[in-house]
């Protein structure tokens, strides 16, 4: 039977190995009981708590307000695409153009928090998808990548989840999405690799083909910079 201080360790090295437990972001069932008010309020009490046990002057200007300003940010902002009321309206409308071919959105810039240690994932998203009748705006494209970044993640979820939210909007199996970022958590803790990013790809219907997956990655390593 393993101690607690080998079960600490034990998590403590899964967090470093980015390990993943499913494709859904793990929430509890009462997830949304309380307001974000309520939430801003119990977590600026918990910030305030640590702050003062690392030993901060909560008196001091500068700190005055930062349990309230971590708890807002915390609820409103990077960890806003936990709530499904934010999730974006992906109005899809009809191909009239009978255009066939590969859309690629490419370079989407991607803030998201690494759940193992809630430090930034900073990167870039390439989206595309192949049409089977229908098209989303590019702009939804973006805010689907932001929605679902805006939570406590792990980038191989990230992925999954971006791809199945296009192929669920736009009716098709024929989605990609190749996500290139550096996580603080290895660039400024631990090895503190500043260098080293992390690239993930999910890939459905058509784009398992190796031709039309080399197609992709040719429009994604394009000169577009203007």
């Amino acid at each position: 039977m393993k101690t607690e201080g080998t079960l600490e360790e034990h998590f403590e090295q899964l967090g470093d190995d980015h390990i993943s437990s499913s494709e859904e972001t793990p929430l509890r069932k009462d997830a949304f009981i309380l307001s974000d008010e309520e939430k801003i309020e119990r977590i600026k009490g918990s910030v305030r708590e640590i702050l003062l046990t690392l030993g901060m002057d909560l008196t001091d200007d500068s700190l005055k307000g930062t349990p309230n300003r971590v708890a807002k940010m915390f609820v409103k902002e990077i960890f806003g695409g936990l709530h499904p009321d934010r999730k974006p309206n992906s109005s899809t409308f009809e191909n009239k153009y009978k255009y066939g071919e590969m859309l690629v959105e490419k370079n989407i810039t991607l803030y998201s928090t690494c759940e193992h240690h809630l430090l930034p994932i900073v990167g870039r998203a390439h989206v595309a998808y192949i049409s089977k009748g229908s098209v989303v705006g590019l702009s939804k494209m973006n805010r689907i990548v932001d929605y679902y970044a805006k939570r406590p993640q792990v980038q191989e979820r990230l992925n999954i989840q971006i791809v199945r939210e296009l192929q669920k909007v736009l009716g098709t199996e024929d989605v990609a999405c190749v996500i290139d970022a550096k996580h603080l958590c290895v660039n400024s803790r631990g090895i503190r690799d500043i260098e080293s990013s992390t690239v993930t790809a999910e890939y459905g219907g058509k784009f398992k083909e190796e031709a039309v997956r080399n197609e992709f990655l040719e429009y994604i390593n394009m000169d577009t910079q203007f």
